[in-house]
């Protein structure tokens, strides 16, 4: 049995099923794990959406910032951007089996020395707390009252872990480190503008992988989320996001052995995607 680790999709399905080709992944034997972002500016989410949720416990994919927009669109508690591609998701006749799905994955997945999550950890953070963290953010997913989760979920404030915060801003927090950060003070102060290269950091700030001492650095942590980082591999960091959205690649990895594998986007019709 192998693992392939895979990065941001985004609706871009055809080079996602190429890369399947590519890598002869069989879902009687192997799983996936998916950094997150399964849907959104690229041409065929409701088609990867179908794919992966058919795809059943050969999968596992935890949820990104983009799958949030998703939910939160289909409740009314997000404003539809411009660059979008949702609109065959929340017109689809199985549109409520699709999102329940969805409203249903994890934030993080622990396994055998790996940490999958869609953009990082904040440095204080040790595996094991973050993987509580995400399961109270799961939790509120879950229950039956999310969509007020839902309506208070989204913002940059504050942009900080304390352990005394509670109520919407904690989760807030909870959702934004493993969803939209990228660069991080070294007491994990969140930076939310910048989305450049880690050579980018703005003034007092490191990307979130690079602050000396993380917690999290005793696991291999799986991510995606930061397309102008790259395809980046460190003894503790398998970066995913290889700009498949910008006709650039969709990379997989194989566990173990970290074998990359690597499929060309600039065929794929992402002219929606703007």
């Amino acid at each position: 049995m192998a693992i392939y680790a895979i990065g941001d999709i985004q609706g871009c399905f055809d080079s996602f099923r190429r890369l399947l080709e590519l890598t002869r992944f069989d879902p009687g034997h192997d799983r996936l794990w998916l950094v997150g972002d399964l849907v959104n500016r690229g041409p065929h989410s409701l088609e990867t959406l179908r794919f992966v949720k058919g795809l059943g416990e050969a999968a596992i994919t935890v949820l990104g910032n983009h799958d949030l927009h998703l939910v939160m669109l289909a409740e009314g508690c997000s404003r539809k951007r411009e660059d979008d591609t949702l609109d065959a998701v929340l017109a689809a006749p199985d549109r409520e089996e699709l999102l329940d799905w969805l409203r249903h994955r994890p934030m993080m997945h622990v396994e055998d020395g790996h940490a999958l999550v869609h953009a990082g950890l904040l440095p204080q953070w040790t595996v094991a707390k973050a993987r509580k963290l995400a399961g109270e953010v799961e939790a509120a997913l879950r229950a039956e009252n999310y969509r007020e989760f839902l309506a208070n979920m989204w913002g940059s404030e504050p942009p900080y872990w304390r352990d005394r915060l509670f109520g919407w801003p904690r989760l807030r927090v909870i959702v934004n480190a493993m969803t939209r950060m990228r660069f991080c003070t070294e007491d994990g102060v969140m930076e939310f503008k910048a989305k450049g290269e880690a050579t980018d950091a703005p003034a007092g700030y490191l990307p979130w992988f690079a602050v000396p001492g993380r917690r999290s650095a005793d696991h291999v942590l799986v991510t995606g989320h930061w397309s102008a980082l790259g395809l980046k591999i460190e003894p503790n960091l398998l970066a995913l996001d290889s700009g498949c959205l910008w006709g650039r690649h969709l990379t997989a990895v194989r566990l173990p052995g970290r074998k990359v594998y690597q499929v060309d986007c600039s065929g794929e019709d992402v002219a929606a995607s703007g």
